[in-house]
Order: C-alpha cells, then sequence, then structure tokens
C-alpha cells in the first residue's frame, strides 16, 4: 500500500521515471466476504487518498464515529467521539486487499512501469543504485525506496541495522459476527493478559485483533472454534452479546522495529521497511502514509536538488523520525502499563483514564494525534 501510494503521489506531481518492483501481483483479488487484514483510516490517510484519486475506488469501507476503551482491572474508561472535533467520522475500517486494488486502479501505467519480479543484488553506483533482479534484469536508479515490509530486503542488502522489541506476545486477528450491534464504534478491552479490539466493518460484523501474552496465544491456538467463541465472548464481557468466528484465525508474533537509518545517499525506507509498531492502535499504516507524504514533498520542494541527494532525504528522515518514534513508544509504554496489576497501580491507572476523558483539552490533544492531526472542517 505504501509503496504504490509513493508511485502515484510522484507519477502524478513529478516527470520522474518510475519502476515498481513486487514478486508478488500487486493487484489482489477481491472476495465477497471480508479478509482479515485491516487498518484503522484515520482522516488525514482519507485526505491523502483522495488527493491520489483512490479514496473513491475503494469498494467498501466503514466509517466509525466513536471509540470507547475500557479495562478489565479498574474503573477506567475512555470515550472519543467525532462530534466532539466537528468531523463526520474519527475513522475508517478498510481491508487492505481493497486499499491495494484501488492503488493499482488509479497507476497511471504510461508514467509507471510494473515488474514482477525479486530484488537480488544492489550496488551502490556513481549517480545512485543498480538493482538485479531474480529475472535478469538489472536497473539503474537515482533513488531506491525500500517499501518492502518489516523484513525489507533493500533495509538487509545496504546493511541498515533494526533496533527491535520483542513484546512476547502474538497477535490474532480474525472476523466475527456479532449478536449486539457495534453502533459505529471501535472498542477496545485492556486485560490482565491481553489487548482486545474490535473494528466494526459492518453493524455486526468486526474485525478482531487480540494482542496476547505467549501463554494465553497458545491457549487459543490449541482452542477449537466453540471454545474460542466463548472465550472472546467472556473476555469482551459479552459487550456485544455472542460472538462467533465468521473466518479462519491468524496468528502472528508481535515485535517492534525502527530502523537505525531512514536513508542513505540515493535511498530512503518508508512505511515498515523503516519502523513497525504495536498494533494496539491501529496506527501502521497511517504512519506509512505520513511517510509517503513527507518524502514526496521534500523531493518535489527540493527539485533544484539531485534526485536522491543525501541532505533531502535527511530533512524527510528527520521529520519522520520523530513521530514515529513518539508512537511506537506511546504504544510500548501503555503496553507495559496495562500489564501492571497491583491494586496501587490498577487505581492510578483507572484515575487516570477517567480524567482524560473528562477533562475536554487533554481528551481533545489525545484525540487529535489519533486522527493524524487533521484539521477541523
Amino acid at each position: 500500500m505504501i509503496g504504490l501510494s509513493l508511485a502515484i503521489e510522484l507519477s502524478k506531481k513529478t516527470d520522474l521515471s518510475i519502476a515498481i518492483v513486487d514478486p508478488n501481483d500487486c493487484e489482489p483479488s477481491i472476495s465477497k466476504t471480508f479478509h482479515t487484514r485491516v487498518s484503522a483510516i484515520t482522516p488525514a490517510s482519507k485526505d491523502f487518498l483522495s488527493s491520489i484519486n483512490v479514496w473513491d475506488l475503494i469498494q467498501r469501507k466503514n466509517g466509525f464515529v466513536a471509540t470507547k476503551v475500557w479495562d478489565q482491572n479498574s474503573h477506567g474508561r475512555l470515550n472519543f467521539h467525532a462530534k466532539d472535533e466537528d468531523i463526520d467520522y474519527l475513522g475508517f475500517i478498510v481491508e487492505n486487499d481493497l486499499i491495494q486494488s484501488a492503488l493499482f486502479k488509479a497507476i497511471d501505467f504510461s508514467k509507471v512501469n510494473m515488474i514482477q519480479a525479486s530484488l537480488e543484488e544492489l550496488t551502490k553506483s556513481e549517480f545512485g543504485y543498480n538493482a538485479k533482479l531474480d529475472n535478469g534484469q538489472t536497473l539503474s536508479c537515482k533513488l531506491l525506496v525500500g517499501a518492502d515490509g518489516p523484513q525489507s530486503k533493500v533495509r538487509s542488502l545496504v546493511n541498515i541495522e533494526v533496533k527491535e522489541h520483542d513484546y512476547q506476545q502474538r497477535a490474532i486477528i480474525a472476523n466475527v459476527s456479532t449478536e449486539k450491534p457495534l453502533r459505529q464504534t471501535t472498542w477496545q478491552r485492556f486485560l490482565s493478559d491481553s489487548i482486545l479490539a474490535f473494528l466494526p466493518l459492518s453493524e455486526n460484523q468486526a474485525s478482531i485483533v487480540w494482542s496476547c501474552q505467549d501463554a494465553l496465544a497458545n491457549q487459543l491456538e490449541s482452542t477449537d472454534d466453540q471454545g474460542f467463541n466463548k472465550l472472546l465472548s467472556d473476555a469482551s464481557e459479552y459487550q456485544f452479546g455472542s460472538l462467533e468466528l465468521e473466518s479462519s484465525r491468524k496468528y502472528f508474533p508481535l515485535i517492534a522495529r525502527s530502523a537505525r537509518e531512514y536513508v542513505l545517499e540515493g535511498l530512503a525506507l518508508i512505511g515498515d521497511a523503516a519502523h513497525n509498531i504495536h498494533p494496539l492502535a491501529g496506527q501502521g499504516v497511517n504512519l506509512g502514509f505520513a511517510d509517503v507524504i513527507e518524502l514526496s514533498s521534500q523531493i518535489m520542494s527540493q527539485e533544484h536538488k539531485a534526485l536522491g541527494d543525501f541532505l533531502v532525504l535527511r530533512k524527510y528522515a528527520r521529520a519522520r523520525r520523530l513521530d514515529n518514534e513518539v508512537m511506537s513508544n506511546t504504544m510500548t509504554g501503555l503496553d507495559w502499563i496495562y500489564k501492571e496489576n497491583n491494586e496501587p497501580f490498577r487505581w492510578l491507572r483507572g484515575y487516570g483514564m477517567n480524567l482524560i476523558d473528562q477533562t475536554p483539552t487533554l481528551k481533545a490533544f489525545f484525540q487529535r494525534q489519533a486522527l493524524g492531526n487533521t484539521k477541523k472542517r
């Protein structure tokens, strides 16, 4: 999603020659049923996708007007609503495949060359990089952008080190049907050994992200569907009545990563290749789109400089690293806070949540961060 959006943005606003190299088919087939991998798109990301004529091409998207958070081990609650910011929606739950499909449809193939191949080698040249592909091609470029995910081959080939934080957790993702309506609301519950999020796909269907400590993840993985439904309904306090799986369950380890350098001369990392964070707030893809906005802005505002100029790329890196690190550290801090369950800490946690909820200035600050610093309209 991130790499495709950068290619579209640059092809619309510059005369650069652009190639996208990907071993997979960049146009996924769209199912009539909801896919399990979804993103919570902020208004800021929606505005960006609209600006590159992609938003209206997305076939399914479900706006939510409220976010509710509650804690198993304290009296704390948080309630955010779009009306507090005078906007229509706090965000949109959208399947990743549908975003990618819409991006693919928006590509101007007269300006962008799609190459279905894998990257094998990278060598630094006088003017940029030479990229050897597994189909026998060698491409020469002034700027190489790695948008190839948390296990980035680009990052590995140029020996950029990665700082990792293993949460000793696994995320379970699946789609479920609910007995009671979700009321255009994202829901999040903090439990002693996990964090459970419900992202509404429709009034009675949701994508769940259940971030579990390894012991609980092992238990859930060995449980049949009926047992899982019961444990999931219990974990949500039957807030939505009885819950039933509508898809298979997928499990993946939770590891936060941050590249020690976002840029080198002639090379930039964006999206999960540069940083990936705990899925607690669903901000990963939005941080990636913010990378695209900043990188393309720096390239276009410095057109008198050579493409791939290190000083230009460093401005992008400086602008984005602080936001990305703050978000990542915030997610790590929240994860730690909600795993501490001694009585004084539980009381303090609940008090803090309720203080934010009842203090308009504090509440507005946190809500605007989650919105992607979008402006009121």
